[in-house]
């Protein structure tokens, strides 16, 4: 047994367990190289990846689907407003040419000053009367799931069992509208036969089919506005308009300004409703940019260029709309 004499000068007995000194690996020591950063990089990355898998693999669903149904459209469309094409034999090149048919055609300015009257008309029903109904049921206190039910149903209905059945309201012979008026001894209006009424029909139509999904939305972001501002507005004499005005609406302005692209977005693609209750009529009063491209595609003897053409200049409108918007929503809340 050696003895070991420690720091503070007493000596004690046992074994000597120090390394021994020399050279050679010390006890606990590993052989070999240490993992470099680039080793240590791919086994964090490895970790990560099987960590996440499924969420990986619910996203790579999503991209599936948005490339399949949204980004190679959008391709192929610009790629068809070059060529001429019955998607059957070889396409031709044609440059520019599909652009000056379109331009050309009388009905191209009348389908523009018809989705702008459309989207310009949705905005003061269909922007403004979703908040409205969003701020009447954030004040109630009873049946206020049953209420939001009632008005998303219209947006869990198919887009065609709707229009069906406002083609049946709008019937000028015996349509409940023209009932209701008849009963408050007005006159009866044709209200989807008469250029003067149809656009307009077919935006209460909109209206009524896609304000469920912007008031639960609208109602979302009012029940997070904190409620002691409506209180120290009380406190300061405010009425409701006037805590709308100086509360409500400053606490909601970006989903309001993001709704507001939203529906301009969503208004200058429509198609549906002209479609199945007016088929463009009459006397072109209700033909919009995209009913005129379904023309140009499947009436007009297969004129896929044209139509691609048209749908290519309706992106690019959307697109700066969508910039502009973005840039001045942007410099709103800096």
């Amino acid at each position: 047994m050696a003895e070991r004499t420690v720091a503070t000068g007493i000596a004690t007995t046992g074994p000597d367990r120090r390394a021994p000194e020399g050279p050679g690996p010390r006890p606990g020591w590993r052989l070999g190289p240490s993992p470099g950063p680039s080793r240590l990089g791919r086994t964090r990355l490895g970790q990560a990846v099987r960590r996440n898998l499924t969420a990986y693999g619910f996203m790579c669903g999503a991209l599936f689907c948005f490339t399949l149904f949204a980004w190679y459209p959008m391709v192929r469309e610009f790629i068809l407003a070059f060529q001429r094409t019955n998607l059957i034999d070889p396409p031709e090149w044609v440059g520019l040419e599909n652009f000056r048919t379109v331009i050309r055609d009388p009905a191209f300015g009348q389908a523009w000053w018809n989705t702008i009257a459309f989207t310009l008309l949705a905005l003061l029903c269909g922007y403004a009367v979703p908040f409205a109904v969003a701020l009447l049921l954030n004040e109630l206190r009873h049946a206020r799931a049953y209420l939001r039910f009632v008005v998303y149903l219209p947006v869990m209905l198919p887009p065609i069992v709707s229009v069906l059945l406002f083609r049946w309201l709008l019937d000028p012979g015996p349509g409940l509208f023209n009932q209701i008026l008849d009963f408050l001894r007005l006159p009866p209006l044709a209200w989807l036969d008469s250029a003067d009424t149809a656009l307009i029909s077919l935006v209460l139509v909109s209206t009524w089919m896609n304000m469920g999904t912007a008031t639960l939305i609208y109602l979302a972001a009012l029940q997070n506005i904190p409620p002691e501002l409506y209180e120290a507005a009380e406190l300061d004499g405010a009425g409701v308009f006037a805590k709308i005005r100086h509360v409500t609406i400053p606490q909601t302005r970006l989903i309001l300004l993001l709704m507001l692209m939203l529906q301009i977005v969503a208004t200058m693609q429509v198609f549906i409703e002209p479609y199945m209750l007016t088929g463009g009529g009459p006397e072109n009063a209700t033909v919009t940019v995209a009913y005129l491209m379904y023309q140009y595609a499947f009436v007009y003897g297969g004129n896929y260029g044209a139509g691609g053409a048209l749908g290519m200049m309706l992106m690019i409108v959307l697109l700066v709309f969508a910039a502009v918007q973005l840039r001045l929503t942007r410099d709103n809340t800096r």
